[in-house]
């Protein structure tokens, strides 16, 4: 979903102020090179803008962050396919271990005729996310009547969201007790795929009925996914701000047009993400006066959840807006620049609406993309921090918000030790529900060389839901 591998097309982008667009897919070798030594990015195929401030820029820091975001999303696309044919061989070995009671009953039950082997659309079938932290089920731990209740529901929701179809009407629908919506696979017309996916359901109760849309987040073998997180281009909205250009086509951007309130579509044709969810939304909430609802999502989804209000607010869409209850990101990039910040505190604030960031330790993708005086990402918001304890602070912003620096290095590392050490112990210390498998020591350990994406794992955001003081911020608030 890099915003830059839709942009060699040269339509007119009316909708938005101004807009910079950087596209990997054009930048050669030595173009790239020449950014670090020479100011005017106009000449540079891979850089497209109507910002003449924007072409001739003096800062080398503002063309070194174009420079790396440049070769690491060129990085990901020359590795797209052999990265997602491996992910789907790791996925299904998993599956085959999973499924036949471990590694040494593979061949017995092979010989005896009883091996299992994996389906990709069964309701039986994990993605590597959800093997990462098997929890299924809603945790006793946690009942209606908590405050603490929704945000948990929302991050469950957030790792589901990563499993197949099949998979989530089955658990929605006999673990959970609750209306199973629909799972969508969404177009990005830049792309010219499906490339977002959407997971809807309803969670009945006397009192109320809350309908719970949830974002899938960046797949770990998905290079579009990674592009759009590294990616540092945006586009300028009237009267909002400037906002990150791969968030907005993952969400429905349409050509030439961008985000028009209402839309004739063909119905044989896979649906664009707002527009669907909006539609249901619409659909229901006027059907059900006692119902509302949550957005939520992980990592990329996260980013998409605070996107759908921000065009919500954009069509003043006022029964959505009377009816939202809450947005929770686990993991979230930053979206916008600091007028895009100021739109959506003020919006918020107008409609009573809570919107809250968790972002547990080192995790690397909320540091993304940068946020200095070369670029202009900034976060928004409650920022609920946990440490490695999953102690929770309330603060504005995460420490060590760009990630990359050269001081923390050795202590990130050092963390990342002691998180692998609390893989063998919490357990016993916190309880069985929260007992972490091979596949996660596994992948823990790849935080001694890149701390912090390990951290970015749904694991450590269901513990912090469930361990944290969560509830004392809710109840406060």
């Amino acid at each position: 979903m890099a915003m830059a591998m839709a942009s060699n097309d040269n339509c007119n982008k009316s909708f938005a102020n101004s807009y910079m667009l950087l596209k990997p897919e054009e930048a050669h070798f030595f173009d790239i090179f020449r950014v670090l030594f020479h100011r005017n990015l106009g000449d540079r195929q891979f850089v497209e803008s109507n910002e003449e401030g924007t072409l001739v820029e003096g800062s080398f820091r503002h063309r070194w962050l174009i420079f790396i975001s440049i070769v690491l999303q060129k990085l990901m696309l020359f590795v797209a396919k052999p990265l997602a044919t491996f992910g789907s061989w790791i996925e299904w070995f998993i599956n085959l271990v999973v499924l036949n009671g471990g590694l040494f009953r593979i061949l017995f039950n092979f010989l005896t005729g009883k091996l299992v082997m994996p389906d990709c659309t069964s309701h039986t079938f994990m993605s590597c996310i959800g093997n990462l932290d098997g929890r299924v089920r809603l945790s006793d731990l946690i009942k209606r009547e908590d405050d603490k209740y929704y945000v948990s529901l929302a991050m469950m929701a957030s790792k589901a969201c990563y499993e197949n179809a099949a998979f989530l009407k089955a658990t929605i629908t006999h673990d959970w007790k609750m209306e199973f919506v629909g799972f969508f696979e969404c177009w990005n017309e830049y792309l010219g795929k499906l490339a977002s996916q959407v997971l809807i359901f309803l969670d009945k109760c006397e009192d109320s009925d809350t309908y719970v849309v949830a974002f899938r987040g960046t797949e770990p073998f998905n290079a579009d996914d990674w592009c759009t997180d590294l990616d540092i281009s945006w586009y300028e909205i009237p009267g909002v701000g400037r906002i990150h250009g791969g968030f907005m086509k993952a969400l429905g951007l349409q050509k030439n047009v961008g985000y028009p309130k209402e839309i004739q579509r063909d119905e044989t044709l896979p649906p664009l993400a707002y527009y669907v969810i909006r539609d249901i939304l619409r659909k229901g909430l006027g059907e059900n006066e006692k119902a509302k609802f949550i957005v939520t999502g992980h990592s990329l989804g996260g980013a998409l959840a605070i996107l759908f209000p921000t065009i919500m607010f954009l069509h003043d869409e006022k029964l959505l807006m009377e009816r939202l209850q809450g947005i929770f990101t686990f993991g979230q990039p930053r979206v916008g620049d600091e007028a895009y910040a100021m739109y959506m505190r003020q919006k918020l604030k107008e409609n009573s609406i809570t919107y809250c960031r968790f972002v547990y330790n080192n995790d690397i993708v909320p540091r993304l993309p940068y946020d200095d005086k070369d670029l202009l990402f900034k976060h928004f918001g409650t920022c609920l921090f946990f440490n490695r304890h999953y102690e929770l602070q309330v603060l504005d912003e995460e420490p060590n918000k760009n990630y990359f620096s050269l001081w923390c290095v050795i202590p990130m590392i050092y963390n990342s030790v002691l998180e692998i050490m609390r893989s063998f112990t919490i357990e016993y210390l916190k309880g069985p529900h929260y007992r972490e498998g091979w596949f996660l020591f596994g992948f823990r350990l790849i935080g001694i060389l890149v701390p912090g994406l390990p951290a970015h794992g749904p694991q450590d955001y269901v513990n912090a839901t469930l361990l944290g003081s969560v509830e004392k911020y809710f109840k406060s608030d």
